[in-house]
């Protein structure tokens, strides 16, 4: 454990020092995931095992301190390579570069890219380089953050929790040997037909400031949070998971529908217990069916986090046949595993 100094006095956490966390925490998943290939100098972590011939190959990343977004997600079914920038710092172009090599089986690479500045223009920057190897590169561009717009960190929304929706589902289509195009396809469907909304319950402290991204009064919340601290579309009193339950769908349903068939994530935001996050749950399904919606599938627990701040995201996706069955479809990561 070490402190680091902060206006309201020292921050306790567990690391060995703040310019070391990510290496030292890459260090710790190749230690718990043998099945990982994690080259800690590069911050590049890749699938092992056997390669598939002609398999489009699935490439991520963005800042540390969403865990286990997105190395987490490594593995069959979803993503075949992750680039971990540093704590909430985009990864640099020639991170992704060496992932793209290390994943083109001959089929080309998709790029699930969020909506933030610097990853946005790294990942260009990538395919760029890529291109001039004779790489072929896609790419899909997550904004599902319906809570505000040209944000501190991007233009246009945000993408959040449905970047895991968009792993999956495209994860599971390029594993049956679909071409670059139809992974593509699909996997810009997903974001299409996804909408997420978050509630803080307080802020988060990154390694190297010891300072809270924002101030909190103990009986207020923020609505609309980003995953990286950002404050959110307003600020309001403390009140009941049914009535915060609320606030977000109201947001997310303001832009899609909620009725028919919904693939649900209900996400911790890094420090909140599992217990309220069933809470919220509980309430977010009572008030979809009151929408005239049926939770076909879902997630509850962290999946997409901003450290450890306290809180909930609600991410919504309207449900094909074709995308619950690619959903279903056998997926084998840390975070992330069924159907083998």
């Amino acid at each position: 454990m070490l402190t680091v100094p902060g206006t309201f006095g020292p921050v306790k956490k567990l690391i060995n020092s703040a310019g070391t966390v990510v290496a030292d925490a890459l260090a710790g998943m190749a230690a718990a995931h043998p099945g990982l290939t994690v080259d800690v100098e590069h911050k590049v972590i890749l699938r092992s095992g056997d390669r598939t011939p002609g398999k489009v190959g699935l490439v991520s990343g963005g800042g540390s301190g969403h865990e286990p977004l997105h190395g987490g997600f490594v593995g069959y079914g979803m993503l075949d390579a992750a680039c971990p920038g540093e704590v909430f710092t985009s990864p640099v172009p020639d991170q992704v570069l060496l992932a793209t090599r290390a994943v083109n089986d001959g089929a080309g690479v998709l790029y699930v890219v969020k909506n933030y500045t610097g990853d946005v223009l790294n990942f260009q920057l990538a395919a760029e380089l890529a291109d001039d190897e004779d790489i072929e590169v896609a790419s899909v561009l997550v904004n599902d953050d319906v809570a505000v717009e040209d944000s501190l960190y991007t233009a246009g929304r945000r993408g959040v929790g449905a970047t895991v929706f968009v792993e999956k589902i495209a994860g599971a289509l390029a594993e049956e040997g679909a071409d670059l195009a139809a992974v593509a396809a699909v996997g810009r469907e997903v974001n299409e037909r996804s909408r997420s909304f978050g509630v803080a319950l307080s802020s988060c402290v990154t390694p190297a400031s010891g300072q809270p991204t924002f101030e909190l009064g103990e009986e207020e919340v923020e609505l609309g949070i980003g995953i990286h601290g950002e404050p959110g579309r307003r600020r309001g009193p403390m009140r009941p998971a049914r009535e915060l339950a609320e606030v977000a769908l109201d947001a997310v349903g303001a832009d899609i529908r909620l009725d028919g068939d919904l693939l649900v994530m209900v996400n911790g935001m890094g420090g909140t217990p599992l217990l309220e996050l069933y809470v919220v749950f509980n309430e977010v399904a009572a008030a979809i069916a009151a929408r005239g919606g049926r939770i076909a599938r879902n997630l509850v627990g962290n999946y997409i986090t901003s450290l450890e701040m306290r809180g909930f995201s609600v991410t919504v996706c309207g449900l094909s046949g074709e995308l619950a069955r690619l959903w279903d479809a056998p997926v084998d990561t840390p975070a992330l595993r069924w159907g083998r």
